[in-house]
């Protein structure tokens, strides 16, 4: 890949075009970090807070960064047609494939968020090979019933759609405390997506079917995340159910759950750093990011990170969740990630 790809770019899918911004160059044979935003989002609404946080330079600059906004959700996007059938969940996961050969990545990292990380789940499940790791932010695993479709339908008669939109991004103590963070998003969704685009994008992820994952042996051709994997919730997040329950279905020996306080529905947005400390540890863990390049970061910030029952503490907490009716002996990582 030249340097040249760095910058904005539309990529042609089999299922339509994508929005793609390329930050940086690839180092040697290193994956690409690659991003996928949530409903209601796009990659600057979603990402732009994590990945300008100081201590994320340390990462960043050995790695590629591949920010990937779903149809029509980019800043400044056209409405699309009339008529446009907008990709299934499916169909967004099988954009990506195209996305890492036209950027000639060998692999990717993952980060996504909400819908973006049950995309990025499906894209792990279907290509394993193009996935070396994933960071899944508030994944919910299970599809909508008909009674929720019913249910979001209805809200949207009286309701506009950054509201019907904001409680599944962000904490009902957030959202009632009408935090700046809440009006300010309530504002940006109004005004930065185009809302005929959102409301197709919305419909699709309110119609999705469960991600067909369980923990090898428990279910016959059981499917499961083969690559490590760092699941992340805040604390009486909207996702919180959805995300333990993720956890039950993946190997313990390779997924790490993150349950972090103070940090509501959208932990990239509100604890940028200790966000990036996980991650560091999460790439460490993969063999990437040697502790030596890492030292402004390594002084600047204490972490653990162990495999052992929840921890908790005043302003950290790591949490675990084994299901001991699955008969999986081993217990899932914990991460305890300090100020």
């Amino acid at each position: 890949m030249p340097e040249c790809w760095d910058g904005e770019h539309d990529v042609e899918t089999p299922y339509g075009m994508l929005h793609v911004v390329i930050r940086g160059a690839p180092k040697g044979n290193k994956p690409a970090i690659l991003t996928y935003h949530d409903v209601g989002l796009n990659h600057k609404l979603c990402f732009n807070t994590f990945f300008n946080n100081e201590d994320m330079q340390e990462i960043t600059k050995h790695f590629v960064v591949c920010h990937v906004d779903a149809p029509g959700q980019q800043m400044g996007a056209s409405q699309l047609p009339q008529g446009y059938q907008y990709p299934t969940m499916d169909q967004l996961a099988g954009m990506l494939p195209t996305v890492v050969q036209h950027f000639g990545f060998k692999s990717i990292v993952g980060i996504g968020v909400g819908a973006g990380a049950y995309i990025l789940a499906k894209f792990a499940l279907i290509f394993p090979d193009l996935v070396e790791g994933l960071v899944l932010l508030n994944i919910d695993p299970n599809g909508k019933g008909w009674i929720d479709w019913a249910a979001t339908k209805l809200s949207g008669l009286t309701s506009t759609l950054p509201d019907i939109v904001l409680p599944h991004l962000f904490s009902q103590e957030e959202l009632m405390n009408n935090t700046e963070l809440v009006q300010s998003y309530r504002q940006q969704i109004s005004n930065s997506i185009n809302q005929f685009n959102l409301q197709l994008f919305w419909n699709m992820y309110n119609s999705r079917r469960d991600l067909e994952m369980s923990r090898t042996g428990t279910m016959l051709n059981a499917k499961t995340l083969k690559c490590p994997a760092m699941l992340v919730v805040g604390d009486n997040a909207p996702a919180e159910e959805g995300v333990v329950e993720c956890n039950s279905k993946l190997d313990p020996t390779n997924t790490t759950f993150l349950k972090m306080a103070d940090s509501g529905g959208l932990p990239q947005l509100t604890q940028p750093g200790k966000l990036t400390e996980a991650f560091k540890y999460f790439l460490q863990g993969m063999g990437y990011m040697p502790s030596a390049s890492m030292t402004r970061l390594a002084r600047s910030r204490t972490a653990s990170l162990t495999s052992a029952s929840s921890v908790e503490g005043s302003r950290s907490r790591a949490c675990t969740h084994s299901d001991s009716t699955e008969g999986v002996g081993a217990v899932t990582h914990t991460m305890e990630v300090s100020c």
